[in-house]
C-alpha cells in the first residue's frame, strides 16, 4: 500500500513505517546511504495504517481485513499489547508520549497512551471522510486539531491534556485538506481542498502568522504538509509532480537595507499601498511563494514528505506510494531546485535501481548543500548526526524530545516501555486485562 508515514522522529535516526498488502515494515535511516529495515511483520495483511511512537517499540496497526479494529504491538518483543474495536472504520491514528488519537468519520477517541484507557470521546464531529486530524508531538501540550465544518475551513483546536476545546480558527473559505503542527506545538499549518493557499497560525491563540501561495493556475490535492524540526521550513506536496518548500521568516527582519533603486522604490510603494486596498487584494500581494521546489518524475501518486537534518545537512525526504524513498539536498540559504542525491526501494533490495535516477539526470548547478555534501563524504563519527561529541546540541539545532523527556517511562528502553495493561478485545474503555 506504499508508505504511510515518513515523518522524522525526535530520536537518533529517522523512522519510516509503511503498510503493505502482506503486512508492514519499519525502517531506520541513519545516513543518506544507510536505510535499514528494523522490523517486518506479515501477520496482518492489507495494512493501511501503521504508526510507530517515535523510536520506541510501540506500533499501532489497522488493516483492511478488520478496519474497525486497532491493534497495538510491542514489535521488539513480538507481543500484542491490546486491541480495541470501534463502531465504524478507523480513518487515521495519531500518537505522542501522552495521547493516542483514533479518528473515525464522525467521532474522535482520545486514549491515555500509558495504560490505553479511554479519556474522552468527541462525538458528532462534522463528517470527516479522510480522517483529517493532527496531534502535536510535544506531549507537554498535546494539542489536537480537526475540521470544525464539512463545508468551510474552520479548525477546532483541542487540548488533549485538559480535554477541553482551546479555540476555533477560521482558516480557509473551503473545506480543509491538510493540517500539521510544528515540533513544539506552537504553530499550526493548514491547506484547503483548493490547495492554492497555505496558512500558518500561532497556537493556542490562532492568530495568522504566515500565508503562502502554492499556485494559482489549478487546484490540487495537498497530500502532505510538514514542518522542519526547527520550524524554519514548511513543505507541501500534492498529487502533482512539484513539491514546495516555504521558508518561515519575516523578510523585513532578515534582509539588510537594500540600496535605493527604482525597483526597490516601487516595491515600497506597493507595500504601502496594501494598507489601502481591500483585504483580498492586499492579502494576495503579501503572500510569499516557494523558497525551494522539487520536480518529481511521477504525478498523480500519493506521497508523503519530511524535512530533517541528516549528517548535519538539511534534507527533504519524499516517499511515494509505489514504494520508493527519495532524498534531496535543500539549500538553506538560497533555496531553488533541490538536488536528488539518493533513491531507496522500500519494497525490495532496490540495489539495481537506487542510483538510476542520478545517472539519468543532467548535471545540475551545485547548491550550497550539494557542495558541502561532496566535501563531507566521510561519515560522521558522532553517535548522533548533528550533535557534538559530548552529546550537547550544536548551535541552531533542536534537541530531540527524548533527550529531555521527564517521567517514569523511558520510551527508548524496550524493557521499560510500554508499561501498558495487557488487554484484548472489547469496545473502547471496556478492555479487560489478560
Amino acid at each position: 500500500r506504499g508508505p504511510r508515514s515518513a515523518e522524522p522522529p525526535p530520536g537518533r535516526a529517522l523512522s519510516l513505517a509503511i503498510g503493505t498488502t502482506t503486512g508492514y515494515r519499519l525502517f531506520s535511516l541513519s545516513s543518506v546511504e544507510q536505510l535499514d529495515q528494523v522490523h517486518e511483520s506479515n501477520e496482518i495483511p492489507d495494512v493501511y495504517i501503521v504508526e510507530r511512537l517515535f523510536s520506541s517499540s510501540l506500533v499501532v496497526v489497522v488493516s483492511h481485513a478488520k478496519p474497525q479494529q486497532m491493534n497495538v504491538y510491542h514489535f521488539k518483543k513480538g507481543t500484542e499489547i491490546c486491541n480495541y474495536s470501534y463502531s465504524s472504520n478507523i480513518l487515521s491514528i495519531r500518537l505522542n508520549r501522552q495521547r493516542l488519537i483514533v479518528c473515525l468519520e464522525e467521532s474522535i477517541y482520545i486514549h491515555n497512551i500509558k495504560d490505553m484507557k479511554l479519556l474522552k470521546t468527541i462525538l458528532d464531529t462534522p463528517p470527516n471522510t479522510t480522517g483529517l486530524c493532527a496531534l502535536s508531538i510535544n506531549h507537554a501540550n498535546s494539542y489536537l486539531a480537526y475540521p470544525g465544518s464539512a463545508t468551510s475551513g474552520e479548525i477546532v483546536l483541542y487540548d488533549g491534556n485538559t480535554l477541553k476545546t482551546a479555540c476555533t480558527i477560521p482558516a480557509h473559505d473551503g473545506p480543509l485538506a491538510a493540517l500539521t503542527f510544528n515540533s513544539t506545538g506552537s504553530k499550526l499549518a493548514s491547506a484547503s481542498e483548493k490547495g492554492t493557499v497555505i496558512r500558518v497560525f500561532s497556537i493556542p491563540g490562532g492568530q495568522k502568522l504566515y500565508e503562502f501561495r502554492r499556485g494559482m493556475k489549478r487546484y490540487v490535492n495537498i497530500s502532505s504538509l510538514v514542518f522542519s524540526m526547527d520550524s524554519q521550513f514548511l513543505c507541501a506536496s500534492s498529487n502533482t509532480e512539484t513539491v514546495h518548500i516555504f521558508k518561515l521568516e519575516h523578510l523585513t527582519d532578515s534582509r539588510p537595507e537594500e540600496p535605493p533603486t527604482w525597483s526597490g522604490y516601487m516595491g515600497k510603494m506597493f507595500q504601502a499601498a496594501t494598507n489601502y486596498l481591500p483585504a483580498q487584494v492586499s492579502g494576495m500581494m503579501n503572500q510569499d511563494r516557494a523558497f525551494a521546489t522539487v520536480r518529481l518524475n511521477i504525478s498523480g501518486q500519493r506521497n508523503i514528505c519530511a524535512l530533517s537534518t541528516i549528517q548535519k545537512l538539511p534534507r527533504l525526504l519524499v516517499t511515494t506510494s509505489d514504494g520508493h524513498l527519495y532524498i534531496y539536498n535543500l539549500d538553506p540559504q538560497d533555496g531553488g531546485e533541490c538536488v536528488l542525491i539518493k533513491k531507496h526501494s522500500l519494497l525490495g533490495s532496490g540495489k539495481t535501481e537506487e542510483n538510476k535516477e542520478n545517472d539519468l539526470q543532467p548535471p545540475l548547478p551545485q547548491s550550497y548543500a550539494a557542495t558541502v555534501a561532496r566535501q563531507s563524504t566521510v561519515p560522521s563519527t558522532s553517535t548522533m548526526p548533528g550533535y557534538s561529541e559530548d552529546g550537547g546540541a550544536l548551535r541552531g539545532e533542536v534537541i530531540p524530545e527524548h533527550e529531555f523527556a521527564t517521567g517514569p517511562v523511558c520510551l527508548d528502553d524496550e524493557n521499560e516501555f510500554p508499561p501498558i495493561i495487557l488487554c484484548r478485545g472489547g469496545q473502547p474503555g471496556k478492555a479487560k486485562r489478560s
